[in-house]
Parts: structure tokens; sequence; C-alpha cells
């Protein structure tokens, strides 16, 4: 018998979906027949029968065939039966089945939600963790299937307690054990996690990863600080009375046995960090004064959850700055952290740089005082950490360099910065994992040194075009590459290139006119990975800004590709690679005019459905149509003005979207110039003109604010016998008082 209910829980666990089809020669469909006897096993007298059971039944929370739905009152019956079994196997079942319910299907939970809490608070508290941990995912569910919060208010005062006392470390954490290792120690290849390169994207709303989290291991401790975090983000204040009281009892333990109930509390303090920032405010400059001196502490989980939990304060701690107190206080943090960025433990040094990098986000051009010291203590860093840990230099030099900008550009400062990077940069290896952190960190210090950096341009851009040629040859013929092919380097030499023309401007042009950099392009715009085209076609709209010339031998070959990319069938998927790919014709079409005129048509046919279906899409893409649409408009109006009143509308629609900048001033002499081509073609949609004009806070530019004028007055003179006066009575008065500006 437990042979066959394994077989069947395997069947469940993989393939779930074949026994709910219908399969020829059978009434019903597999599920159905299986399930009353599942349910009857939740009784079994043996503890193997009914984790099996109980197991396999659970695999269909997600999928809820019609046969679980309609017998769901007896499902539950059954969880509620098991849920003090004896076999923790089985209990830590039970709490997986009500967190995927609650995440799947919340109402089926809702008359039975206060035991349910009941039960879950118990079991948070079972001695076997795994059990515990299981539970504890309830309360993040909970929140995340944002049911009524008040069902949850009530046992606030027990949950919080019980989610503190989750959190101090178990004695058998093998982060205890790893926090005794020490600095010097080399990494072994397995301490390396594997690392992920983003590609460059261009637009408003690119998805920032969120490393906030400092820790590798999914466990109790941790699930319980994040049901902790989400609980202070859902009740904000309210947890303070029952929380702080037991955190500052915590805190003020002293002797080396409590250390854990110490790190406990700076923990719990950090998880409430964004939450509950109104009731800690008053309290924050004592918070942030307490916790300076931990960062000296002797305990390194201590010092490096300290690093942490004054990182989430970091917001708080640049807003104080602007008195004496404040600014010390800024002071004491930034000192202390690069004192633990060159702490003996390794722990502790990526708390510290993880820590630092997100103050750099915060404190931007505040750091440019303190940059010797800074760049003083990262690159110490730098000559001493092990692998993984140099990771993390890499990438706080990076946010340092994209934090201060061009201050950085000074010789007292690159004097430090540059040799040991490019000491490193010679040492490692074409073929290196270790140099894709290295190209990020040289991305951004080439784009905030701008021409800056072209003392160091050419040896980078020569040896990223190495990299791309033998990685594509590497692709067809690894053996002749003397290489295996990873699209990785490929696509960090592209975004390191991206960044060389962003940087250098114009004066990447002798590098690349002595390079077959268009043909490598070219190619890469074509690779069947989408990472790959997306980053070409960051690099491609980056090369037309700066030196349009170069693709010029190549261009129909270059528009052909991009505009492939518009209208992709599985645009969902490659959407970055649209994306770039618009925003690059439109880049390409200011600079070459003109020439861009063969493929206006087929650009628009692609561009209108992304503007007609704006709500389904990605907010940059359609921001990117409108502007492109825009750019080709006034490149070649005579191309467009015919088929303006298909568009005019949705494209006026996303152009009220824009923030002013230069692509947006841009679109709109588009929008001028067909409309004074076809006048006729916006009668339509006149009132979705007008929002777009009062979408403006001010245009900059003379020119273009005179065009937007004269589009004014000439339908002011068009529509007669108050037509016009119609138009404007349809206008809402804030619209009505932009307009007045232009004088209609």
């Amino acid at each position: 018998m437990e042979g066959a209910m394994d077989a069947l829980s395997k069947i469940c666990e993989d393939i779930p979906q074949v026994l709910d089809s219908d399969v020829p020669g059978l009434a019903e469909r597999p599920i159905s027949i299986f399930l009353p006897r599942l349910y009857k096993f939740f009784q079994s007298p043996h503890a193997s029968l009914r984790k099996l059971s109980l197991g396999s039944v659970n695999q269909y929370i997600m999928l809820m065939p019609t046969a679980l739905y309609v017998s769901m009152e007896q499902y539950l019956q059954g969880l509620f039966v098991l849920a003090h079994d004896p076999a923790s196997e089985v209990r830590k079942l039970v709490c997986a089945a009500f967190v995927q319910l609650i995440e799947v299907r919340p109402s089926f939970l809702e008359p039975h939600l206060g035991n349910v809490i009941e039960y879950m608070l118990q079991v948070n508290k079972d001695n076997d963790d795994e059990v515990a941990l299981e539970a504890c995912e309830f309360w993040s569910a909970y929140c995340d299937a944002q049911l009524p919060p008040e069902k949850l208010r009530e046992f606030l005062p027990r949950l919080v307690p019980v989610l503190l006392s989750n959190m101090v470390y178990a004695d058998d954490d093998e982060s205890i054990v790893d926090a005794e290792e020490d600095g010097s120690l080399p990494d072994r290849d397995q301490d390396l996690k594997p690392r992920f390169h983003s590609s460059r994207f261009h637009g408003s709303d690119n998805v920032e990863d969120d490393d906030d989290d400092i820790v590798n291991v999914w466990n109790l401790r941790k699930c319980s600080a994040a049901a902790l975090d989400i609980l202070s983000n859902v009740f904000g204040d309210e947890i303070l009375p029952t929380l702080m009281p037991i955190v500052q009892a915590n805190l003020s333990t002293a002797g080396d046995a409590a250390w854990k109930e110490r790190e406990a509390a700076v923990l719990a303090l950090g998880a409430i960090g964004e939450g509950c920032i109104h009731g800690l405010y008053p309290h924050l400059s004592e918070i942030v004064t307490f916790l300076i001196p931990l960062l000296d502490d002797k305990f390194p989980l201590i010092r490096s959850i300290s690093c942490w939990t004054l990182s989430r304060f970091s917001k708080f701690i640049l807003q104080s700055i602007g008195h004496q107190k404040g600014y010390e206080q800024f002071d004491n943090v930034l000192m202390g952290l690069l004192r633990r960025i060159l702490d003996p433990n390794k722990r502790v040094q990526e708390a510290a740089c993880s820590a630092f990098a997100t103050m750099e986000e915060e404190a931007a051009e505040e750091l440019a005082p303190r940059l010797e010291i800074i760049l003083q203590h990262l690159m110490c860093a730098f000559g001493k950490y092990q692998r993984r840990n140099l990771r993390i230099v890499y990438d706080a030099i990076g946010t340092l360099a994209d934090a201060v900008g061009g201050a950085l550009n000074q010789p007292v400062y690159l004097d430090i910065l540059m040799p040991p990077l490019i000491a490193k940069w010679q040492q490692l290896s074409n073929s290196d994992k270790d140099i894709f952190p290295l190209l990020e960190c040289f991305t951004s210090i080439a784009q905030a040194l701008g021409t800056g950096f072209s003392q160091f341009a050419e040896p980078v851009f020569q040896r990223c075009i190495s990299i791309i040629q033998t990685q594509q040859v590497a692709k067809v013929d690894p053996v002749s590459a003397g290489v295996q092919y990873d699209k990785e380097f490929i696509v960090c030499c592209l975004d390191l290139l991206a960044g060389l023309a962003e940087g250098l401007g114009s004066g990447i042009e002798s590098l690349v006119s002595q390079s077959n950099l268009r043909d490598l392009l070219l190619h890469c715009c074509m690779d069947d990975a989408s990472d790959v085209r997306q980053s070409a076609f960051a690099l491609f709209g980056d090369l037309a800004r700066v030196c349009p010339v170069h693709l010029h031998p190549r261009l129909s070959e270059f528009l052909d590709v991009a505009t492939k990319q518009l209208n992709a069938p599985n645009r969902r998927e490659t959407l970055s690679v649209a994306n770039n790919a618009c925003w690059a014709i439109g880049e390409l079409a200011v600079k070459v005019r003109q020439e861009v005129s063969p493929i206006v048509l087929t650009v628009i046919s692609c561009l209108v459905p992304i503007l007609k279906h704006a709500e389904e899409l990605n907010k940059s893409l359609v921001e990117n149509s409108a502007i492109t649409l825009g750019r080709v408009a006034w490149v070649c109006p005579e191309i467009v003005a015919p088929h303006m009143e298909h568009f005019m509308q949705s494209w006026c629609t996303a152009l009220s979207m824009i923030r002013d900048d230069v692509e947006k001033e841009d679109a709109f002499r588009g929008l001028c110039a067909v409309v004074k081509v076809n006048p006729s073609g916006a009668l339509g949609s006149l009132v979705f003109l007008c929002k777009a004009i009062a979408s403006w806070h001010e245009i900059r530019s003379e020119d273009l604010h005179n065009d937007v004028c004269q589009v004014l007055h000439g339908y002011k003179q068009m529509l007669r016998n108050g037509a016009w006066d119609q138009c404007m009575s349809a206008l809402e008065p804030p619209v009505k008082d932009k307009l007045s500006k232009y004088q209609v």
C-alpha cells in the first residue's frame, strides 16, 4: 500500500495536471476517483500514509480542479483533524496547505480564519523548527492576500513576541559556524553564489532587484524577520507597544551568554525600520547613537546585523545632516561602516559593504567631500578581500561612481582608484567569470568620469571587442575559440561599451572607426538570446547618438532588425528588447533624418498597436513608442501625416504621461510638424492634443514653444462659429489654465 501511495504522490508532485484531464473510457477524471480515497487515508493509523495522502492532495491547491473545489469542506475538515497530528511531517503539511490556500483561494478560509490564525500561532512555537518555519510563512501570505487586517489585529500582542523569540539564532545555525571564518582564508568555488548581470535598459521603470537581505539560506529566523517586516508595513506603529519593551529588554541584557538576544533585537529594529518609521521617528537619533558602538562589538554577528540595521535608517540619517548634530552622526555612521569594511571577518565585510552601498545611493553628492578616505578604505578592502566579497566591493565602487558622478574626476582620486582596478583587469583572463563584476564596475566609472575616462578607454574598448569576438566564435566552434560559450561575457561587454559611449560621447569615435564593432554589433542584434539583443540595441542607440556615421554602411540592416523587434509575436517575453530597439530607432532618426524614410511606415505600423494597448503594456515601452513616433514624424512629417487620424488620440494620451525632457521636446516637434502638414488629421482628437500640450510643466525651447502656439492658434482660426469654444468647454479647468500661457 505504501509503495502504491508513494508512486501516486510522485505523479501528483511532478505531473499533477495528468490526473485532472479526461481519459478515454473513463466516465470521470482520475482525480475525482482518487480524492475521496486520499481523504480516507487522512485517518490512517500509519503516519507515512497520512503524510503521503495529504502531500498528494496539497499538490492540487494551485491547480484547484473541480473535484477539489466541490469537496473543499471535506478537505478542510480533514486538515483540522490532522492539525495536531503526532507526526511533525504531517503537521508541516497542514501548515503548508493553509499557507497555499490563503495565497490561492483565501475565501475558503475566511469562515474559519479565527481558528486557523489561532492554530498557526500555536504551531509557530512548535518544537520542530521545520513545522514552525512552515507556520511562519502564513503571516506574510496573510498580508499579501489583502485579507481584512482586523482579523489579525487582535492576535498581534501574542504574535509579535513569538516572532521575536524565533528571530534569535538557533545554536546550530550555520551562520554561527560561518561567522568564525577568518577573512584571510581563500573562498572555495562552492562559496561563490551564482551572479546575474541585468542587461542595460532605456526607460522609466526598469525593475530594480532588492538585495536588502544579507543572508543566503531561508530558515525560521529569516522568515520571522520577514513576517515582522510585512506586519510593520500593514499595521505600522500599532505593533510598537508590544514590540519595543521586548526589544529594549533584550538590548540591555549584559554578558556574553545573551549576545544572540541582543543580535535579534537589532535585527528587529531593522525589520520594522520601514513600516514603523513614524512611531520610531522621534527616537531615531537615540537608536542610531545606540547602534553605532555595536559596529565595534566583540561578536561578529552583532557587528554585521548593526551594519544592516543602520542601512535601513539611511534615509533618516541623511535627512538630519542639515544641523551639526545630525552631520556628526552621519559622519560617525560613515566612518563606522568604513571601519567594518576592513573587518577581519568575511560575514561582517559583506554586511558592511552592502550597507555602505545603500548609504551611497541615499547620500549621493554628500559623499564628495569624503571621497579620498572612502576610496582609501574601498581600495584597501579590494586588496585584502577574497573572491566572493570582492564582488561586493566592485558593487560599492560602482555605486560610489554613480552617486558622486563627475566629482570623481580628480587626479588625486583616480590615482587611488584606477591602478588596483587596472592591475586586476590585466590579471584576469578573457574567459574568467570574475571579470563580470569588474566590467560592471568600469561601466559605472566610465559614465561618472565622462571624458575623464578617455585616458583608460583604449585598452578597455579593445578588450571588450576581443571578448565579444571570441565568444561569437565559441558559440559556433568552442574548440577553435579555446573557450566555452557564455553569453554573459557578450552582455557585460556590450554594456561596458555603451557606458563608454555615454561617458566619452563623440570621443569614442576614433575607437569605433578603427574596429569592427559595427559588424559585431549587428550580429548581436540578431542573436537568439533576448538579453544579448537587449544590450545590443542599447549600445546601438548610444552609438546612434554619438557617432551615427559609423553605423552608416549597414544602416538599412540595423533599422530592419530593430523594426522586427517591435512586432515580435511574443512581445511580452521580449519586452525589454522591444523597448531598447524602439528607443534606438528614435535616437537614430534624429541623427540621420530623411535616411530613415524607407522604414517609417513599417515603424508606425508597429508602434501604433503598442500605443492603442497602452494599459496592458509596460510603461517604458509605451513612453518610448510615443517618443520614437514623434521623432520619426519630426524627420519625415509628409510620410507620417496622412495616417495620423488612426493614432492621434492614443499618441497624445501617451505623450501627456511623459515628464518634461529633451526626448519629449523631440516628440512634440514631430507632433507639430505633422499637424502643420495635415491639420484636419487631428481635428477629431483636438481635446487629447490640448491635454498633451497642457502636460508640459514648461517648454524651455523657444522655437518649440512658438510651434505649439502656432498649432493652437491655427485651430482657433480654423474652428469658427463657436466650435473652438465648444472644444475648450470639454477641457478640465487645470488644462485650460495651462493653455492660457499660449494666449488662446
